[in-house]
């Protein structure tokens, strides 16, 4: 693996993150970890990703996310040409958890 953010604390923290079983010990990991903020702006990146997956144009995704367009493109290039991250992850959600995404109108 070619990776940009790869050292030992970088594993040491995925390597946590391995360890958390349910969702809400996820919850308190991750108020402990980062900031309410921080936090947001990656679930916000990742129901991006998962709207341009889904071909929803930029102006609907802006609307629905209230992300800007410079986050939107960034995570669009990152979907794009970075290392498959989003596609493993959103291959390995759950119909349910699918659910919790919003709906496109077409």
């Amino acid at each position: 693996m070619n990776s940009k953010i790869k050292d030992n604390n970088t594993d040491f923290l995925l390597s946590a993150i391995l360890k958390l079983e349910t969702l809400e010990e996820c919850y308190a990991f991750f108020e402990d970890l980062c900031t309410v903020p921080e936090v947001k702006a990656m679930a916000q990146r990742l129901v991006v990703a998962h709207m341009l997956k889904d071909k929803w144009v930029y102006s609907d995704i802006v609307n629905s996310t209230g992300a800007s367009t410079a986050t939107i493109s960034r995570v669009g290039r990152s979907f794009k040409y970075g290392c498959d991250g989003y596609e493993l992850a959103f291959s390995r959600l759950t119909e349910e958890e699918l659910a919790l995404l919003p709906k496109k109108e077409d």
